[in-house]
């Protein structure tokens, strides 16, 4: 059998090179500013975006890949790759139109796409990043797709994920949160803890005052979720600010140990909903 050929879009915030090492092809999504176009993480790095958008005057919008970009990527994958399975995998439905765009371009496909399989990782950023990276290494050593799919699932329930934004802004005005939350956000140095449910959709766990303190509860959290674990493997989505997530690594690693290490960033797309300051921790158990 031909070996599995790993699709994902860049919402995955799978770091560049890790995506290049191991032959994910990675579609972007794209930002508007104002009439402004650019694709996510190449047209504008995450440096570029953080930059910019505390002096934007509108908030930023964004738009998934149509169902012919989707459909035009895997015929070009079939092209190249003759006979080999297609396994595609995309941000939370709940979050995002962009699984019903790839799963529409497979029907386009019509015969082609019956070796095509799109998956709803109901996660966002490295929450489902990581999922892809793993399915890229099952591949590589010519699992079938069957196997790879049982393993990003085993991954995908075994992994835990929470996130800090400095305010809720951005989820309330694109549409992510609920308005009250977003008020409540607002006051009194209040720091939302967020996760994402098993629908895929976000959610607050609490509001915690003050930065250090939020960091400091989920770290509680995540004890909590995980009890009898010790080794786990980590990755931290900062908005262009590394020192912030090599430091939440560092307090981290006073409670755990850390096996695989990811530093990332939380790449304009998702960054423009969740805005500057955020930092997203994911964390699942090492083998």
């Amino acid at each position: 059998m031909n070996r599995t050929i790993i699709v994902t879009d860049s919402t995955s915030d799978i770091p560049p090179a890790m995506a290049e090492t191991y032959g994910i092809e990675v579609v972007p999504l794209t930002l508007m500013f104002g009439e402004e176009a650019f694709r996510d993480n190449l047209d504008m790095t995450p440096e570029q975006f953080y930059e910019r958008l505390p002096r934007s005057s509108q908030l930023p919008t964004t738009s998934q890949p149509s169902p012919v970009e989707y459909m035009n990527v895997y015929r070009d994958i079939l092209e190249r790759y003759p006979g080999s399975p297609i396994l595609s995998f995309h941000i939370s439905s709940g979050l995002s139109g962009t699984y019903q765009s790839a799963l529409l371009a497979k029907s386009m496909l019509e015969e082609e796409g019956e070796g095509i399989t799109v998956v709803d990782s109901l996660s966002a950023s490295y929450g489902f990043g990581f999922m892809v990276v793993e399915a890229a290494r099952l591949a590589a050593e010519d699992k079938s797709p069957e196997a790879i799919l049982e393993a990003v699932e085993s991954l995908r329930q075994s992994r835990k994920l929470y996130f800090l934004v400095d305010t809720l802004e951005y989820l309330q005005k694109g549409g992510r949160i609920g308005k009250a939350s977003a008020i409540l956000g607002t006051l009194l140095n209040i720091k939302p803890i967020l996760s994402i449910d098993a629908e895929g959709i976000i959610y607050a766990v609490e509001k915690v005052r003050g930065r250090k303190k939020a960091i400091a509860r989920m770290i509680e959290l995540f004890k909590k979720d995980i009890q009898g674990v010790d080794k786990i493997n980590v990755a931290v989505g900062h908005t262009a600010e590394p020192a912030s997530g090599e430091e939440f690594l560092k307090e981290l690693s006073g409670h755990f140990t850390l096996e695989e290490k990811v530093l990332t960033n939380v790449g304009p797309v998702v960054g423009s909903h969740v805005g500057n300051g955020t930092l997203a921790v994911f964390i699942w158990p090492a083998k």
